[in-house]
């Protein structure tokens, strides 16, 4: 075997200008790959980062049973979690060992006015400090990026909140601009307090920038007349099952009495989801067509060589060569295209990474208001199966144009001209 590999490496440099253009087809095709792959691993993974941790929704949510109907909110007070349960969840959230974050958060809606302009508001009200314990467990560009302007909301700031950017600009707000929030109860009657403008953040979705308000949980209580929350946000530890950990507690509330659904965090954002099949369809596409034009080009330049080498082929048949030698010797020139043009892939991968990581590009994701820098993720995962696959698929494009002259009769092979 290792002889007729050896023969192989030796008929590539036979012709050594078209086996080049053959392997850098390879290698640009392999390159190509693992850029997109590592481009899509970048979108996946901060995306859910910025989903679990910076936006403190964890990996788990429990909601009153009925306050979510598919990805749609109900009314945001009319199946708020009792401070009973809340305490109840957060007793049986706090003795299981695999959370390692726990937040409640409350849905907010209303009308925001600075004395001259009223305006509805849309947000989210949580406990600070349980949003940064949150927010520290990001990894990665995530937890190296800002998403306010100002000061950070805190525990003992309890009239400060944080409007979008666009919201700001409807308001004409400045820093520390005093506002006025109403909103109806939880008893249906109309309320208002006083609040001060602490920071402009970015939405959770760009078309809510000019909506969007945050604020501690301690302010919109004292709004909305409740000690309940929306939901309570839970995170796991990283190892954790995530289907594991959610049956089982969920079986721990319903045990206790506790009328609740647990949802995964995947089912509250199907943003991601829809951005994850989009990408995996472009990328199998991608991948499709890398495939034929470097099946193309492998069967290309081996049915060069056959062609060239006929007589060879008919004097090795001659002195005893059986069909399967001869196609495997193809075969492994072909294999050798492939791995070659890989391994070359993989230089010139590492320099476009390297090229980008000293530009430094920054673009602005949709669904965000503000650029972010670009990164490509060296995913190990594609570079192993990109390779082996692609070589396969080498190895195998050599067997198609060899079969045809092993199938030949020698002395027609011999006298080919």
């Amino acid at each position: 075997m290792i002889t007729w590999v050896r023969y192989a490496f030796r008929n590539l440099l036979r012709n050594r200008r078209r086996s080049l253009y053959t392997i850098l087809a390879v290698a640009i095709g392999f390159a190509a790959i693992n850029v997109f792959g590592g481009f899509t691993d970048y979108i996946y993974t901060n995306l859910r980062e910025s989903f679990i941790y910076v936006q403190g929704n964890g990996h788990l949510s429990v909601f009153k049973k009925g306050a979510r109907v598919g990805n749609t909110v109900e009314d945001p007070l009319k199946h708020l979690l009792t401070r009973e349960e809340i305490l109840r969840v957060r007793e049986l959230a706090e003795a299981d060992g695999n959370f390692i974050g726990i937040s409640e958060v409350m849905n907010i809606t209303g009308l925001i006015s600075n004395g001259d302009i009223t305006t509805i508001y849309i947000g989210m009200a949580w406990v600070p400090s349980e949003k940064y314990a949150f927010q520290e467990k990001a990894r990665g560009l995530m937890s190296q990026l800002s998403f306010f302007e100002g000061k950070p909301l805190g525990d003992d700031l309890e009239i400060g909140i944080g409007i979008g950017h666009g919201l700001a600009e409807k308001l004409n707000s400045q820093f520390e601009a005093d506002v006025i929030l109403m909103a109806p109860t939880v008893f249906g009657q109309i309320n208002a307090v006083d609040a001060q403008v602490l920071q402009f953040t970015d939405a959770s979705m760009e078309l809510l920038e000019d909506k969007w308000v945050v604020m501690p949980l301690s302010l919109a209580r004292a709004l909305y007349n409740t000690e309940g929350a929306s939901q309570i946000n839970l995170l796991l530890m990283e190892n954790a099952n995530l289907g594991v950990v959610r049956s089982a507690f969920e079986i721990k509330l319903h045990e206790a009495g506790i009328d609740v659904t647990v949802a995964p965090w995947r089912d509250l954002s199907p943003f991601y989801v829809k951005v994850e099949k989009m990408f995996r369809v472009i990328f199998l596409l991608m991948f499709l067509i890398v495939s034929i034009i470097i099946v193309m080009s492998v069967v290309n330049t081996v049915s060069m060589a056959v062609l060239e080498r006929s007589r060879e082929i008919g004097t090795l048949r001659a002195i005893g060569a059986r069909r399967y030698r001869v196609i495997m010797l193809f075969s492994f020139e072909g294999a050798l295209l492939g791995l070659f043009g890989c391994l070359i892939g993989v230089v010139i991968l590492v320099v476009a990474l390297a090229f980008l990581g000293y530009a430094q590009p920054y673009w602005t994701p949709p669904q965000m208001a503000r650029p972010i820098p670009l990164e490509v993720y060296l995913v190990s995962d594609y570079l192993l199966f990109s390779a082996l696959f692609l070589t396969m698929l080498s190895f195998a494009s050599g067997v198609f144009p060899a079969r045809q002259i092993a199938r030949q009769n020698i002395v027609e092979a011999l006298g080919h001209v």
